[in-house]
């Protein structure tokens, strides 16, 4: 099943954490540490009561700065991620957030990666294959449909196994970051 399809018929906490790990891997854009999410992932455990996500979400701003500053498109991409979050957690908003996300965090990845353009994104979300792309974007396009695949298979319990892809994603990005930061410093 492709990613357009997969994020089309996920459910309500599939869609926030389909949303949230992309952004999750995407905090060393917004100079935020390993933790700052915490509170958000916190909020999708099955027995958190849907209100906490709003809530947990006003945390987060206050903890990142959501203006984007204008200097990098990446980090400005990786903010409007966390700018956009809806902060009522029903399926039509997180629907519209995580196909954004989906797409912003795969932008952000092939810029880091130095790919040339946007031109096989469309394509690979929609086929849901890697072929092609560059290996930096490649992992993430695998890491956002392994994420699903988990929800999908797993319901609440595929939460920590996705928290665990968003984490090793977000330590080679921010792997990257600092290696581009010392290049072109």
């Amino acid at each position: 099943m492709s990613l357009v399809e997969m994020i089309a018929r996920a459910d309500e906490r599939g869609l926030a954490v389909s949303g949230l790990a992309c952004l999750d891997r995407c905090v060393p854009l917004l100079g935020g540490g390993d933790e700052v999410l915490r509170p958000l992932w916190a909020s999708l455990a099955q027995a958190a009561p849907a209100e906490d996500w709003g809530q947990r979400l006003e945390q987060v701003r206050g903890a990142l700065d959501t203006a984007d500053g204008g200097a990098d498109e990446a980090a400005a991409l990786a903010h409007r991620m966390l700018a956009g979050a809806p902060a009522e957690r029903s399926a039509a908003g997180l629907r519209e957030w995580a196909d954004d996300c989906s797409v912003a965090a795969l932008r952000i990845h092939r810029m880091l990666d130095g790919a040339a353009d946007d031109s096989g994104l469309a394509g690979a979300r929609r086929d849901g294959r890697p072929d092609g792309l560059s290996p930096l974007l490649a992992a993430e396009l695998r890491r956002q449909l392994t994420v699903l695949e988990l929800l999908a298979a797993h319901g609440p319990a595929g939460l920590r196994k996705a928290l665990q892809v968003s984490t090793e994603g977000r330590r080679v990005l921010r792997a990257v970051v600092s290696r581009r930061s010392r290049r072109d410093g």
